[in-house]
């Protein structure tokens, strides 16, 4: 067995062992329901953004959160990142197929929080 960040799959079969500290699915959850990932992806879920049009999007972010954000979504293979060489370099985000399938769900839990709390406020 190999030290260090393996990957911790389960023994009876497909799964990984969340709840151990090396779990790779533990690190991108992490990511993911961190306090910036989860609006990140929110975000991204209808169209492709440019860094300041999501920054913009994202109201309370700072750029060094967004970058440090946005690298490491793109590190776990859930955002894509181009970057075209003009001056100043335009550098375009958007949801992999992986990121759509993980926003999925989220953009459903905040529908639902919203819907919930629309219909609190209207009785």
């Amino acid at each position: 067995m190999v030290g260090g960040s393996q990957l911790m799959q389960a023994e009876a079969g497909e799964g990984y062992e969340v709840f151990h500290t090396d779990c790779p699915a533990r690190d991108v959850v992490d990511h993911v329901t961190s306090r910036w990932g989860i609006w990140v992806l929110i975000s991204l879920r209808s169209k492709d953004l440019r860094f300041y049009e999501l920054r913009e999007s994202i109201q309370g972010i700072s750029e060094k959160m967004l970058a440090q954000t946005l690298r490491t979504l793109v590190e776990d293979g859930l955002v894509w990142r181009r970057v075209e060489p003009t001056t100043p370099p335009q550098v375009t985000y958007g949801l992999t197929e992986f990121g759509r399938d993980i926003g999925e769900p989220l953009a459903e839990l905040f529908d639902r929080i919203t819907r919930r709390l629309s219909s609190r406020g209207a009785g």
